[in-house]
């Protein structure tokens, strides 16, 4: 029976471009999405710039424009790039709608009835220049735990801590750099609190993975606090419902505007009922996928938003982890922090496509983009494997046989083999284990050639006499060939389309998995082109000339996908100070900016060419795995190390060994040395305080 489905991406921040970052969620949604689709279940995937906030009407200022002006710019270019690297939404809108407006009221005054709004007033920092309250993200100054300058208004790079932003020491506007001075506000609070119970139970009933219900149980811990969801005036957004310069925050509208969405494409599809899929009860399946940063949003108060205004819930989130390149976070001066559009200037989009899913899991792991291996399995796999199945064979059945198929395989066998892999794919793709789906695609493609290479049909051609052989043989292998391509639709739309256009067959479903393809192919042509390191090299290059002739601007700070301000942020790498002398001390705020995080070492190997390392692999619960290469050979054989838990520095800038990348550094003492091992009932992931 067919499944009704609605799928959701993070709403893009319509202040910027789309880069490869971003493209790992809609990459792996649309994956998902189309592997649905191809076995014949209702999916319907929606998405919106997110176009409220702060910096939006700032950038807008900065250019003499109005904010609608710049979102609709923005919109235009977001949307171009993902329909150049083949995102295939159902429908693409805008949190600046009216969909979103009537739905975000709605739902306001539908918790503000119920009793879950409060109202109390606040000191907030204002800048006295610019005559405006600053969101946390545009005020720096010094941490008030540390004393470490330059640090945003709601935490601290350097510590970790975090704090209000009228306790930054010596805070400055980064708006205009004067002192911002304390002004009282009333402000809209959702008392989140009120959901706890419901919380509780909900985070706890499979609807996330196991890393983030770990990551939202500390939040549990420290109790849930109330959510201040208004800002003042100046502010662009929706104004709060019996207002007069009051705006609903950013992040109240943003999360509605998934419903926004649906809701224009249902007034234009007559197929759809908004109801069916939102009201509470519903029997349709509501799946969001997000990235780890934005967690906080998405599994507290978006289902308490939505069960106490009467909708249903979230089937699922999955949360995905960040992009790195070469091993390290993206840079512009390396080259590597990359827009989408320098990728498509230079490099095919499904390239990326597939790199990304042969990398991508089902948990909350980071995902590196590493270039030569990139090249190497681009190549491979792609075209040294798949496309190399049909370029083999379809010459020999357009010039013998007038490109007519075969009645009968020479190997049906073969073909059964490859049909009943469709479970196994099947589960991969559902589970969002794109990595294992891609393994074993790939595990068939090498059946398939070598199959070819067995039966030689270059070998039956030239002695002649065995015609009948011969095209069974091919045609055999093109109907592998024709197997591959559905198992990689999901991943390879547009190669599949010129796929089916070669094989001259209707677009193949999962049903067609079972039927080999028949009748008369068309004249083969090349499907795929190798990777050449110069469109690397070029794609680098452009990278470092944007940065060049764009210089970002130093009015406003950056401004991650969908924030204003994230509710905590990660200690962040800083560049060593380069101009003091050395010491044999450091003081309390050096040693704050250590995160020690305990791991669970899930495999340990031995590294050939090595004579003290080995490599682990460390499970650092939300952090993800790590790979980590570790001098601690003389002490341990690999074996007695797997399922040991043990203490890692997580914030250690990666590292480049010939060996591969490490990510981390164990702790280990004496001379062996041994590995130090926290008590029984740490967790891993869990913070070393």
């Amino acid at each position: 029976m067919a499944r009704d489905i609605l799928v959701t991406s993070a709403l893009p921040y319509a202040n910027g471009s789309i880069h490869l970052g971003h493209l790992v969620e809609y990459i792996q949604t649309d994956v998902w999405v189309r592997f649905q689709k191809l076995r014949g279940n209702r999916c319907i995937y929606v998405c919106a710039d997110d176009a409220h906030g702060t910096p939006i009407m700032l950038k807008a200022r900065a250019e003499g424009i109005e904010p609608e002006e710049l979102i609709r710019r923005v919109g235009e270019e977001h949307q171009r790039d993902f329909a150049d690297f083949a995102i295939g939404f159902d429908n693409y809108h805008s949190t600046h709608s009216d969909e979103n407006r009537e739905l975000a009221e709605t739902i306001y005054n539908a918790l503000d009835a119920a009793g879950h709004i409060a109202k109390r007033t606040i000191s907030q920092a204002f800048d006295p220049d610019k005559q405006m309250f600053l969101p946390d993200r545009f005020i720096r100054g010094e941490c008030p735990k540390c004393g470490t300058a330059e640090q945003y208004g709601d935490a601290c790079e350097a510590c970790g801590a975090t704090y209000q932003p009228t306790e930054l020491k010596n805070a400055v506007s980064v708006l205009s750099g004067a002192t911002p001075v304390e002004r009282d506000s009333e402000h809209y609070f959702f008392q989140l609190a009120d959901f706890e119970d419901f919380l509780h139970r909900w985070t706890r009933s499979e609807h996330l993975q196991e890393a983030v219900t770990r990551k939202l149980d500390e939040w549990f811990e420290a109790g849930l606090k109330d959510w201040d969801i208004s800002r003042d005036a100046p502010y662009f957004g929706f104004k709060i419902p019996g207002t007069d310069d009051k705006y609903f925050y950013v992040w109240l509208d943003a999360p509605i505007g998934y419903m926004a969405s649906f809701a224009n494409l249902c007034a234009r599809r007559d197929d759809l009922d908004f109801d069916a899929f939102w009201k509470a009860g519903s029997e349709a399946e509501l799946y969001h996928f997000i990235g780890k940063d934005i967690v906080y949003f998405h599994a507290l108060f978006w289902p308490a938003m939505l069960e106490g205004a009467g909708y249903r819930t979230p089937t699922a989130i999955h949360a995905h982890g960040f992009l790195t390149v070469n091993g390290e976070k993206m840079s512009k001066s390396r080259g590597t922090f990359i827009k989408a559009r320098t990728w498509l200037e230079h490099l095919p989009a499904e390239f990326l496509r597939y790199y990304f899913a042969a990398k991508l899991s089902g948990k909350v792991e980071d995902l590196d983009l590493n270039l030569d291996d990139f090249v190497a399995r681009i190549n491979s796999d792609l075209v040294g494997k798949y496309v190399n199945i049909a370029s083999r064979c379809a010459n020999f059945i357009s010039k013998r046989f007038d490109g007519r198929l075969a009645d009968t395989l020479d190997r049906p066998e073969l073909f059964e083999r490859f049909a009943a892999a469709a479970d196994e794919i099947g589960q991969h793709y559902e589970q969002r284990r794109f990595a294992q789906a891609i393994r074993t695609i790939m595990a068939l493609a090498d059946e398939a050639n070598a199959y070819v290479a067995e039966r030689a049909p270059w070998q039956l051609a030239k002695e002649g006499g065995r015609e009948d052989e011969l095209q069974q043989i091919c045609t055999t292998a093109l109907a592998l060939f024709a197997q591959l391509t559905i198992y990689l639709k999901p991943v390879l739309p547009e190669t599949a389309e010129r796929a089916e256009a070669f094989l001259n067959v209707e677009p193949l479903s999962w049903a067609d998995l079972a039927t080999p393809v028949s009748g008369t192919i068309r004249k083969f042509k090349p499907l795929l082109r190798r990777v050449e390191q110069p469109a690397i090299d070029k794609m680098l290059a452009a990278s470092q000339e944007d940065l060049a002739a764009k210089p970002a601007p130093q009015s406003e700070p950056a401004q991650d996908a969908q924030t204003d301000a994230q509710p905590s942020k990660a200690p962040g790498k800083k560049e060593p100070d380069t101009q003091g002398a050395a010491t044999d001390t450091i003081d309390i705020a050096d040693f704050a900016k250590v995160d020690l995080r305990v791991a669970r070492i899930e495999a340990a190997d031995h590294v050939e060419g090595a004579d003290k390392l080995l490599r682990l692999t460390l499970d650092v619960g939300a952090l993800g795995r790590k790979q980590v290469f570790a001098g601690i050979k003389a002490a341990y054989d690999p074996a007695q190390l797997e399922g040991r838990l043990t203490v890692m520095v997580a914030n250690l800038a990666p590292r480049k060994m010939r060996f591969g990348v490490s990510e981390g550094m164990v702790l280990a003492a004496g001379d062996s040395p041994h590995i130090l091992s926290p008590d029984a009932g740490a967790a891993p992931g869990d913070k070393i305080k």
